[in-house]
This record gives C-alpha cells, structure tokens and sequence, in this order.
C-alpha cells in the first residue's frame, strides 16, 4: 500500500500561534503513527513562491495521512494558528 504524505510550505506571521499549533499538531500526527521527514532546515527555493518554513509528515496510507488532517485533534491545531501562517498545505500519496 502507498505511503501518504503531508506537505506543507508556510510564512510564519505569528510566532507564538505557530508554537501551539506545533505541539496540538504533533497530538494529531503521534496519534495516527505520522513520522517527520522534513521539518525546517536548511532550502532553497529554485520555482514559485517562495516560504521559509518547509514540512515534510510520512503516515502508512494516504487514507491515514488523510484521517489525521481532518480528525479532532488537528482541526483543534488549526484553531490554534488562525491567522499565524500563509501556507500552502497538500495530502499526498506516494509510491509503493
């Protein structure tokens, strides 16, 4: 079964909304057996809009990785960074 991803690139305009966005989404992201990939570090940007924050989250299926965007707990996270970050945000499905 292909894995699922989430894939998200943001400008950060709130600090401290991104913090407790952070620590609730991990909530979501422990829950359903989500593994960072990509979280910051060093990019740089060769097409399109350019964001300084890059994040990379692997889950077992796409049906997962899709369950843990729309569960309580990360919904309670977007709550939370309303209006902290312009982001772009995409579920993903990878390769076998």
């Amino acid at each position: 079964m292909p894995k699922g991803y989430w894939v998200a690139k943001a400008n950060i305009l709130d600090d401290e909304k991104l913090s407790r966005y952070g620590k609730q989404a991990e909530v979501a992201i422990e829950k359903f057996g989500g593994k960072f990939l990509v979280r910051g570090g060093q990019y740089k940007t060769k097409e399109g809009i350019d964001f300084s924050r890059n994040v990379v989250v692997e889950f077992d299926s796409y049906d997962i990785a899709l369950s843990a965007y729309d569960s309580f707990e990360y919904k309670k996270a977007l709550k939370l960074l309303e209006g902290g970050a312009d982001r772009m945000y995409a579920v993903v499905e990878g390769y076998e």
